[in-house]
């Protein structure tokens, strides 16, 4: 079998629930005979097709670095110095193209959308997905609207969720929003619930799972757990909570404290729970149960109803980067999901007859 490509193997792993890492967009050293002038200035002349109120606005939000601290736009640069410019999210040369695909908004304004995204609906354009994502459908939207002076053209994603995954993503249809919303994400200010069905009969009511999550060394396309002592991928930490028991199978509610790609699915296959119907992480296999027929038979049905893994993002929260108002969404998951849930529960009244 062929490698994959760089480009490949970046698609692979990039509709994660979030991501909290920086990523360099720009580099500049300063020559050594540079004249002191504000950086704003100097980056104005430097970056193409920027505006000077941008670059105000990267600063403002900490995305503008000189050796390696955050500075301000009236910062004024000095001979060798390095300037970076870092956001939290990846370069992308993909050309973007609308598309008439009909989306559920949630909520809009001049500054931002939040959308409840289907099952089976990738997120970004990449490699193999290159129509029929969330971003080309919202192109199409947006192009549709009274345009401001500082929409930029695209839908700037800040989160994201993996293709099966349903539910809440805001998205920030100008560079201030953009980099406002980008930078709560990343310093996790953000609050984000899911609700996920689990394999087992989860032991506690409520507690954290701690553990640091890498790709894994023996299939690119999946993440891990690592030990400590092995100082490899990220710390991350997801809190949960009980919502319904079923037996052979638990209701969860999820809150994420970091974002590390497949966070949630990895973290609760790592303790032994992994999320029912999850391909990738041996959610779709009888983990719990009996060894009757029928049992079976049930567990292929409830498997039929859903495309991937019963994984819904229910709950985002965050600050409006225009008005400082404090947001808040809940949505329900999809009828597949519910059908699921009900039985579940027909399943449970069954076994207490």
């Amino acid at each position: 079998m062929a490698e994959k490509s760089p480009e490949e193997e970046e698609f692979l792993s990039s509709e994660s629930e979030t991501t909290e890492e920086l990523f360099q967009h720009h580099l500049f050293n300063v020559d050594g005979r540079q004249d002191a002038i504000r950086i704003d200035k100097y980056l104005l002349e430097k970056i193409p097709n920027v505006s000077r109120t941008r670059i105000q606005a990267l600063a403002k939000s900490g995305n503008i670095r000189v050796n390696d601290k955050i500075v301000k736009s009236n910062y004024k640069i000095r001979p060798k110095d390095q300037i970076a410019v870092v956001l939290p999210y990846p370069v992308r040369d993909i050309k973007l193209i609308p598309e008439n695909i009909p989306i559920s908004i949630v909520f809009e304004d001049e500054a931002l959308a939040v959308v409840n995204k289907p099952s089976q609906m990738v997120v970004h354009p990449g490699y193999g997905n290159y129509t029929g994502t969330l971003v080309n459908a919202l192109i199409w939207h947006f192009q549709e609207l009274p345009q401001r002076k500082d929409y930029y053209g695209r839908p700037g994603l800040v989160h994201r969720l993996d293709k099966h995954t349903t539910g809440l993503l805001v998205v920030a249809k100008t560079e201030e929003a953009l980099t406002h919303l980008a930078r709560q994400f990343f310093e996790r200010t953000t609050d984000r619930r899911y609700m996920a069905l689990v394999w087992g009969d989860v032991l506690n009511d409520s507690g954290t799972i701690t553990g640091s999550i890498g790709r894994s060394k023996n299939n690119r396309k999946v993440f891990q757990v690592f030990p400590d002592e092995e100082e490899y991928g990220k710390p991350a930490i997801t809190h949960y909570q009980v919502l319904e028991r079923f037996g052979y199978v638990t209701l969860v509610q999820c809150k994420l404290e970091t974002g590390r790609t497949h966070q949630i699915r990895v973290h609760f296959r790592h303790i032994g729970h992994p999320v029912f119907n999850d391909l990738e992480y041996g959610g779709t296999k009888i983990i719990k149960g009996t060894t009757f027929s029928k049992y079976k038979q049930f567990i292929d049905n409830c498997f039929a109803l859903l495309p991937g893994q019963a994984l819904h993002a229910r709950t985002l929260g965050f600050e409006h980067p225009e008005t400082g108002k404090r947001l808040s969404f809940q949505t329900e998951p999809p009828e597949a999901f519910l059908k699921l849930l009900e039985k579940w529960r027909n399943y449970r009244e069954t076994l207490s007859v």
